[in-house]
């Protein structure tokens, strides 16, 4: 079924009793030529993408919940581009232009929300660190603004711009950056891929892998054998654990990253917000709660919730840059398991074991690179070459030397 008004007022005169179910809810088979370990938005986008560019619609895709039970339902649904390192830059870009064509490509409605991201200055030195992110930013066709201290007041005049400590300057404004609805984002990506003829397996746990010598040949699950020509990983924070299964010890550590949710309340924040005196990121969604964010918990950690101090640490950025939150009452809070890698960038690359294929490391950056994500693994899946948009993250830049540490701070995960 096409989504449309004229479904839409058909499904209404006939009391909406025609909806089916959004996509096939499907049995394993012996065997497929692509297996994908993940049923997140990265996992589900390279499904779609393996079948719609590359033709390749005998793929499965493995759940071991249900669609969208892991990291997708479990971030602040920020997209932005403005990344500063030629590695980067180009991929988040491909990845907002995806992101601007989603809705019409997967006929669904992902709310996709240009409202603009802001990235506060506090001092000299950062306003110049910005302008220098902003001309790499331009240089390479991505939108940039830097606004003085005069251009974020009439923005945000609630901001509280004359803190003795952090004092605000201005801003780096990326106006097509914004936010989007999460769990939309996937199942919409699972929609697309099952029309195409994609199996999405849900409560379906891979427990092993196949091998022949060393060759991965499939995959062993909670519901039996299931064989196939490739494997790909995109299992976010448990990417360890996986490969773990497979012999392999990766670069990349699990933290717990922690997110909150306000009470409703009316209009007040037009886009998204970040604090430069320290790790604070707040929007309002639709519905009108305040979602905000900060750094992950500075451990290692496979449980989806965090530590008291984070969220201290976070509410204290928030007082901090806006007093007026601090009448707004907090509503709920979660954590994601970030999959941090050694320099913060990502890996889409061969694992050591032909016939696996890694999408990792994703850190702060997974859901807004996921259709990007995505629309690359497939690329590397079907072609086995990496894509130009991602040659940059290979797995072997680690050995090498070729870090890509988009904010400076070496190769410690926790940092990241």
């Amino acid at each position: 079924m096409r989504y449309s008004v004229f479904t839409l007022m058909k499904q209404a005169l006939a009391g909406h009793r025609g909806w089916g179910p959004a996509w096939r809810d499907a049995q394993p088979k012996p065997a497929y030529d692509v297996i994908i370990i993940g049923g997140g938005g990265h996992g589900l986008a390279t499904a779609h993408y393996l079948a719609k560019t590359h033709g390749i619609a005998n793929v499965a895709v493995i759940e071991k919940g249900w669609i969208g039970s892991g990291n997708a339902g479990r971030n602040t649904t920020i997209i932005r581009s403005n990344y500063l390192l030629p590695g980067n830059n180009p991929f988040y870009e491909l990845s907002m232009k995806l992101w601007e064509g989603l809705e019409q490509d997967l006929n669904y409605n992902t709310m996709v929300s240009q409202r603009g991201v802001l990235n506060l200055y506090h001092s000299d030195g950062q306003r110049d660190a910005y302008a220098r992110r902003g001309n790499a930013m331009r240089m390479h066709g991505v939108d940039a603004e830097l606004l003085d201290r005069a251009g974020v007041r009439r923005m945000l005049p609630f901001l509280d711009f004359d803190n003795a400590r952090f004092p605000i300057q201005g801003g780096l404004l990326q106006r097509r950056g914004g936010t989007a609805r999460h769990d939309a984002v996937v199942w919409g990506y699972a929609r697309a891929a099952s029309d195409r003829g994609v199996d999405i397996i849900q409560n379906c746990e891979v427990t092993g892998f196949l091998r022949d010598g060393d060759r991965v040949t499939g995959v062993e699950t909670t519901r039996g054998q299931i064989k196939a020509n490739k494997v790909g990983m995109a299992v976010a924070g448990n990417t360890s654990r996986v490969a773990q299964m497979a012999g392999l010890r990766l670069p990349i550590e699990s933290h717990v990253l922690q997110a909150f949710v306000s009470e409703a309340i009316k209009p007040f924040i037009p886009g998204v917000v970040t604090f430069g005196a320290g790790h604070f990121y707040i929007s309002q969604s639709d519905k009108g709660g305040l979602v905000f964010g900060g750094d992950i918990d500075g451990y290692n950690s496979y449980a989806q919730r965090g530590n008291l101090p984070t969220v201290e640490e976070v509410c204290e950025g928030g007082m901090a840059l806006m007093p007026a939150i601090g009448r707004v009452r907090m509503l709920r809070s979660w954590g994601g398991i970030m999959d941090m890698s050694m320099d913060g960038s990502p890996i889409i690359d061969h694992s050591p074991l032909a016939g696996l294929y890694l999408n990792a490391g994703w850190c702060y950056g997974g859901f807004k690179a996921t259709p990007a994500s995505g629309y690359c693994f497939a690329h590397l899946l079907a072609r086995d070459e990496s894509h130009p948009t991602a040659s940059a993250y290979r797995l072997d830049r680690f050995a090498t030397g070729h870090l890509l540490d988009e904010k400076g701070v070496g190769a410690q995960p926790n940092l990241h």
